[in-house]
């Protein structure tokens, strides 16, 4: 069973952060808000069957 989670929440709030610390990604981040114009998957760090996106900020 595959498992998705999503991040979502206001910009600039860390999640492309914590997105990077779960997945093991390098995606750019920044101190202003906007960085993130799409979303990005990847799989959580030693689960294959869980899947993290990262949304950009609403």
């Amino acid at each position: 069973m595959e498992l998705r989670i999503a991040l979502a929440g206001n910009p600039n709030c860390g999640k492309t952060t914590l997105f990077n610390s779960l997945t093991g990604s390098n995606q750019f981040v920044g101190n202003w808000p906007g960085v993130t114009v799409e979303k990005k998957e990847g799989r959580l760090k030693g689960h294959k069957d869980v899947t993290i996106m990262d949304l950009p900020g609403i």
